[in-house]
């Protein structure tokens, strides 16, 4: 083919997708024009094909005749000296842009990559008190952007009126926490949403991915509540609310599979473009991947690492009513790492002689093959030490039993208008309980598996600082033990640490981020910490990261527990910590070496001034310990505290607290 001036133009001038129009020089007859142009046509047409399928990206050439409509693609035309006339040259045109139409998505096959669409904006909430909902939220921003999307990933607490108003596609994960409430970092956008003035959202498209625990009464209660909220307020919900257990991953990959198409067909999104190397848009070959040498996976979640149990030391003393060890794994050649802060997993497998007692209430030998949550078949033995949960017991198998045992007490108990009935009767009974108690109820092992839980791993808060002892991860445990109805209760994982980690036996373990449990950015700021019994342990750790660094700031520790002599956790290191003056104040509070109990929150107040003026001389105020009574009562003291040291009203007192979480000065680990 022939160029402008007649210059020969190779297969090197142009790439397949090329759109062009040409003409032959004016020296050159009209017939060579009409088979010139003839030809242009068809490569043009073939080539489009190409764009299609083939993803290639136009490379301009000087002498073509083109009209450029966007950075990404070209829209033929025919020339005006073309051989055709004015109707079949719009014909022509109108033909061309049609074929071109579908070379928007393409790239070049060097991996350039064209103008992409626009992307449209999401708003991500999370609500989040270890870190969970929070590196889902991300994981989900990260994701949205290959379906088209531009997102703003907040926690819940740091969206601000004008930005939900103006918001036409949002997405909330939200955990629970206590008794149904929203996490610290989103009590004040849930505040907001519920307030008399909360705006309109007829305008918002939404999704919740809720969190929670079915242990609890109130599984997911906050994302249940945001939920239903956003509908009231007159928001279109476009995907269900999907309600977590603990193993919370399956359903959760599901929930964003689906939710983001969904927005995108709400908001008529158009296809995304991506590089023609991104993870989107480049498929790898089976060869490719075979000849390509796997890479170590790194260890999680769902690859733990075997770790090794180095010590094990109890903590209380001899007369204690608790029993509290002192843990410390080795995590050399993990390659895992942690921060003061941080939370380890440690994936526990049940009690044996708890499993043999449930093999023999079924009339089982164990050998039956069963499904693993995963799917994989296994014997029925391995299925109730190692995957399933054989302690409290799921509604749906109490039914189970009470129909095939034809209970009509069981079956009354189920009632919902009998639900504080229902939990008064699980207390301190297990799965071994009703099996025992109803011998009648006869299950095959994949019935009884199906009527299970998953074992999930446990979480606890990490008690050392990495630079203190760097290859070592330790925790500090209360273990559970105590009788009821006659049996011998233990808790799943503290037992196994406590009693069953033997010698080379390992202890599978991953480190659980936790983004909202963090020491102040400036070693200089001061930092309250409130800690009752295992509640102290972020707090050795943090004592020890801000000892090891030689940070300046000011340290004040609340500890207490029941007794000085036998329940004082970490005495030794506590008072060698405040006599070098890396504790500043050091108080403690043991409630029955008294006729009157004492607890933390009263020391609080006993020092409400001095409390005051660290808090307006910028501390931060962390909590760890009980949610359910400790968390509470602590959080209405510090209320109390602004109020009568800070010479606050009620409203006053509120809305500085909302302020300290808001700006990360006051921060929870609670459980």
């Amino acid at each position: 083919m022939f160029g402008h001036r007649g210059q020969k133009i190779t297969a090197r001038d142009y790439e397949p997708s090329l759109v062009i129009g040409l003409t032959a020089p004016s020296h050159r007859c009209k017939d060579i024009r009409q088979t010139l142009f003839r030809r242009a046509f068809h490569r043009v047409y073939e080539s489009c094909r190409c764009v299609a399928i083939e993803t290639f990206t136009p490379r301009w050439h000087p002498r073509c005749w083109t009209r450029r409509v966007s950075q990404q693609i070209a829209v033929p035309f025919v020339p005006a000296t073309a051989p055709f006339n004015a109707q079949q040259r719009a014909w022509l045109n109108g033909y061309f842009a049609g074929l071109t139409s579908f070379a928007e998505v393409a790239t070049e096959s060097t991996g350039t990559t064209a103008a992409p669409a626009a992307k449209k904006p999401l708003l991500v909430l999370y609500g989040s008190q270890t870190g969970t909902a929070e590196g889902l939220a991300k994981k989900l921003g990260k994701e949205s952007a290959q379906h088209g999307f531009e997102a703003n990933v907040l926690e819940a607490n740091a969206c601000a009126f004008d930005t939900l108003l103006r918001a036409e596609r949002m997405l909330i994960v939200t955990s629970t926490w206590g008794e149904g409430d929203a996490p610290d970092n989103a009590t004040q956008f849930f505040t907001l949403l519920h307030s008399p003035d909360a705006p309109k959202l007829e305008r918002l498209s939404f999704s919740v991915l809720a969190l929670g625990d079915k242990n609890y009464s109130d599984f997911c209660g906050a994302g249940k509540k945001f939920d239903a909220r956003l509908e009231q307020l007159g928001a279109k919900r476009i995907h269900p609310r999907v309600d977590c257990d603990l193993d919370y991953e399956s359903a959760a990959k599901e929930w964003m599979a689906a939710v983001l198409p969904m927005l995108r067909e709400a908001g008529e999104m158009p296809a995304p473009s991506f590089p023609a190397d991104s993870p989107a848009a480049r498929q790898v070959s089976p060869l490719e991947s075979a000849e390509r040498p796997a890479e170590p996976k790194a260890y999680s979640r769902n690859n733990p690492f075997p770790a090794q149990l180095l010590v094990n030391r109890l903590l209380t003393g001899e007369g204690s009513a608790k029993e509290v060890r002192h843990f410390a794994i080795g995590l050399q050649g993990s390659g895992l790492n942690y921060e003061v802060g941080d939370a380890l997993g440690v994936v526990p497998t049940n009690c044996p002689a708890l499993v043999s007692d449930v093999l023999a209430a079924l009339g089982c030998d164990g050998e039956e093959a069963v499904k693993a949550p995963a799917g994989t078949e296994i014997s029925f033995r391995n299925a109730l030490l190692r995957h399933y949960q054989i302690t409290q017991p799921l509604p749906s198998l109490i039914e189970a039993i009470a129909e095939r045992a034809h209970s009509q007490d069981l079956k009354n108990l189920l009632a919902p208008e009998n639900k504080a009935a229902l939990e008064k009767h699980l207390h301190g009974r297990e799965v071994i309980d009703f099996l025992m108690a109803h011998p009648l109820a006869r299950f095959t092992p994949p019935e009884f598996v199906a009527l299970l839980r998953k074992l999930n791993p446990r979480l606890y808060s990490i008690a050392s600082s990495p630079k203190a002892h760097p290859g070592e991860v330790h925790l500090c445990v209360g273990v559970v033990r105590y009788e009821s109805y006659g049996r011998n209760r233990k808790g799943v994982c503290s037992t196994l640490l406590a009693d069953r980690i033997e010698g080379e036996t390992p202890v599978p373990t991953f480190v659980q981020t936790s983004h909202g449990f963090r020491l102040p950015a400036s070693g200089d700021t001061p930092a309250i910490m409130v800690g009752p019994g295992t509640g102290i342990a972020p707090f050795r750790a943090f004592l020890e990261e801000r000892r090891m660094t030689a940070a300046r700031g000011r340290n004040w520790l609340f500890f207490g527990d029941q007794r000085r002599a036998t329940d004082f956790l970490y005495r030794d290191e506590l008072e060698t910590m405040f006599k070098d003056g890396v504790l500043t104040k050091f108080d403690v509070a043991f409630s029955r070496d008294q006729a009157e109990k004492i607890y933390v929150q009263h020391r609080m107040l006993e020092h409400a001034n001095e409390l005051w003026s660290w808090l307006e001389d910028g501390a931060h105020f962390y909590v760890c310990g009980d949610a359910k009574r400790m968390a509470k009562d602590v959080d209405a003291t510090l209320h109390e505290v602004i109020q009568k040291a800070g010479s606050r009203t009620a409203e006053q007192a509120t809305a500085y607290v909302a302020q300290l979480k808001s700006a990360k000065r006051y921060q929870r680990d609670v459980y």
